[in-house]
């Protein structure tokens, strides 16, 4: 499941929530809404979007209260210098409205989370020129329909696919050429397997050509002939970096040494709160089994399925408002979240 339909599926329970449970007061939903995320993973889309709900469960109750709409953020010297404490500390006061309120601010949201990938793929292409030779890594579909949307406005391009494949970690480069077709088929080619995906919006079509095998240390005697790195991520953090897919750090770091621009699809929903305080923390595993047989001198055996890349090594990213540098990420978290709500399971 990626982050955008986990994102909304975890909104329509909220909604659930918010429609059924009976409550009287914000800081009994408040409660509620923590409860159900005082569990989840901290850098997942659902812990991201009950965040977004607890901001928007507070907003709500303080425009309610203060009688005006409340601003998102006052980050900047003037707004600081000239705002009035409007600040909300007590949640206990019955609203009889609220409820009403909170469902079509809810209903705003999904909208937001629904066209969130599509804001992102719509500036495909003022990032990809007609005769680029591109380099991604992992399955996104976000990243696929940004290629996509590219492919529509006449551009022809290639491609280059990376895939760290399991029984020897090494790297699967597949080529395409994206050029003008009668059909309305969208190949995506993806290592060992290819998923074709329809699309009756697009009349274009991806052709192949034979792959060649690359050791992964072929990556840098690769990059310079790359004209753009484009990837998908998981989760970015707050200070930048990104919980990306297992080689996107060598890719990376590939990248930066040879000069080659690099740019991040994130959706909204990828956005989170949360420093990396260790990698361990914050590192995927997945299972062994893809590896070979089970050691039996008692090994451990560990199959990375992310990586953590830091901020240095990504110059731009695309999320739904725009291209931002990884040092624009506290702006666009203080936008969508409160700073109570970054610990989900703090009291």
């Amino acid at each position: 499941m990626d982050a955008e339909a986990e994102a909304r599926l975890t909104l329509t329970g909220l909604v659930r929530l918010v429609r059924e449970e009976q409550w009287q007061q914000a800081q009994e939903l408040l409660d509620l809404v923590r409860a159900r995320g005082k569990n989840l993973a901290p850098l997942s889309p659902s812990a991201n979007v009950v965040r977004r709900v607890l901001r928007l469960i507070r907003d709500e109750y303080a425009s309610a209260i203060l009688g005006h709409q409340v601003e998102a953020d006052r980050d900047s010297l003037q707004k600081l210098l000239l705002a009035r404490d409007e600040s909300v500390s007590d949640y206990t006061r019955p609203l009889p409205g609220l409820r009403e309120q909170l469902l079509d601010s809810l209903d705003e949201l999904e909208r937001e989370l629904r066209h969130s990938a599509e804001n992102v793929a719509a500036q495909g292409p003022e990032h990809i020129q007609s005769g680029d030779l591109l380099l991604t890594q992992g399955r996104s579909r976000t990243v696929e329909a940004f290629l996509k949307r590219a492919a529509q406005n006449q551009r022809t391009f290639q491609v280059l696919f990376s895939k760290s494949t399991k029984p020897r970690l090494c790297t699967l480069l597949r080529v395409f050429k994206y050029r003008v077709s009668n059909t309305n088929r969208f190949w995506w080619q993806r290592g060992d397997r290819a998923a074709k995906a329809s699309s009756s919006q697009s009349p274009w079509h991806v052709w192949a050509s034979r792959p060649p095998w690359f050791p992964t240390q072929s990556i840098l005697a690769l990059m310079p002939r790359v004209s753009k790195v484009i990837l998908g991520t998981d989760c970015v953090l707050a200070d930048g970096g990104l919980q990306a897919p297992c080689g996107s750090h060598a890719l990376a770091l590939a990248a930066r040494h040879c000069a080659v621009p690099l740019l991040v699809c994130a959706p909204g929903a990828t956005l989170s709160p949360q420093l990396p305080c260790s990698e361990s923390t914050y590192q995927q595993l997945g299972s062994p089994e893809p590896l070979g047989p089970e050691p039996r001198s008692g090994a451990l055996l560990l199959n990375p399925a992310s990586d953590c890349v830091p901020p240095d090594l990504v110059p731009l990213l695309v999320t739904s408002a725009g291209g931002h540098a990884p040092s624009y990420v506290y702006r666009l978290l203080s936008e969508v979240y409160h700073p109570d709500d970054h610990v989900l399971t703090a009291s």
